[in-house]
């Protein structure tokens, strides 16, 4: 059963409190309890290694479209040939360093993927082999994956789903989220999606419990470039409808990877989430932020948190170390 959103102020109850109140609905329907094309090899550093992350140029690859006699489908993006690639000079590395302790201060896991539009240039670390709970993030990818849908279909997001639409991403509320999930066909729906968006290690969550999809920062990236590039299988006029969307999320809600914008200009999409199981806190932030004239975008997601205010500053931290350590944003 979904819960509505709540601004993030209430979030801090006591676990145990939440547990007592219903949190175990919220746990597991995969909420952010109140309140992932970059198709690129990428080596990603273990978060308790001393290697610096490796630092690669983006090569963008345009989804592949197949036609078909009904409506048009794409294929995942080829995966791109395998690179080597040098570490960045890390001699005066200030900026390395600090992405490092960004990463050490996690209790539990939490990775970063970054890439700058105007240079190319892309960053990923943390969390090897480690999949990570979407919490409210998912949002965007049911968003996207309903737009998707519509225009397979050679039509526009109905009045009703752009009521939803609206609520789900400025507001983050459930109900919203479940309406559009069930419109895109559930988890079936978001994986064939995601597929076709050239997602690879992203599964929807089973049963109904959209918030516990396990995903990468690397795809929430891949996702992100969908929404952001015109490397997309989605239209402009849907990107366009996204973005302001992102644009617009209600105040309280407006933390996250935005602490790596320089000038205040971000779009954002965050998702927190208790989980049942230890009360350790999941905490994501995706989204684009303006830079020292750069645009960046950026996937910070964590889990292990002790509390939401410390996820929400470790993924703050990590946001602003990854766009200090990507070449040409120092």
């Amino acid at each position: 059963m979904a819960i509505r959103s709540v601004p993030r102020a209430r979030v801090l109850v006591p676990v145990g409190l939440l547990v007592a109140a219903g949190a175990v609905a919220a746990a597991l329907q995969g909420q952010s309890g109140g309140v992932e094309s970059r198709p690129l090899l990428s080596v990603v550093a273990d978060t308790t290694s001393s290697a610096p992350p490796v630092v690669t140029p983006a090569t963008s690859v345009a989804p592949a479209v197949t036609p078909t006699a009904t409506a048009p489908t794409a294929t995942a993006p080829p995966a791109a040939a395998a690179t080597t690639t040098a570490a960045p000079d890390t001699s005066t590395g200030a900026a390395v360093a600090a992405l490092h302790s960004a990463v050490d201060r996690a209790e539990g896991a939490v990775s970063v993927a970054v890439t700058d539009l105007e240079t190319g240039q892309s960053l990923s670390y943390g969390g090897p082999g480690h999949d990570f709970a979407t919490a409210s993030i998912v949002k965007l990818d049911i968003l996207a994956a309903l737009l998707l849908r519509t225009q397979d279909l050679g039509s526009t997001p109905t009045a009703a789903q752009r009521a939803l639409a609206t609520t789900m991403i400025e507001n983050s509320d459930n109900d919203s989220a479940t309406g559009l999930w069930d419109e895109i066909g559930a988890d079936p729906g978001l994986d064939a999606a995601n597929a076709r968006f050239g997602l690879t290690a992203t599964k929807a969550g089973q049963d109904g419990y959209w918030g516990l999809t396990s995903t990468t920062a690397d795809d929430q990236l891949r996702l992100l470039r969908q929404v952001f590039t015109d490397d997309s299988l989605l239209s402009t006029t849907s990107r366009s409808y996204i973005q302001e969307l992102l644009d617009q999320v209600e105040d309280d809600q407006r933390w996250g990877v935005g602490a790596a914008a320089s000038d205040g200009g971000f779009e954002v999409k965050n998702g927190w989430l208790p989980r049942d199981s230890d009360g350790l806190w999941v905490i994501n932030s995706i989204g684009r932020v303006q830079r020292d004239g750069h645009e960046l975008l950026i996937a910070v997601v964590s889990d292990g948190n002790p509390t939401d205010s410390d996820g929400m500053d470790l993924v703050e931290s990590v946001a602003r170390a990854a766009a200090e350590a990507l070449p040409g944003n120092r």
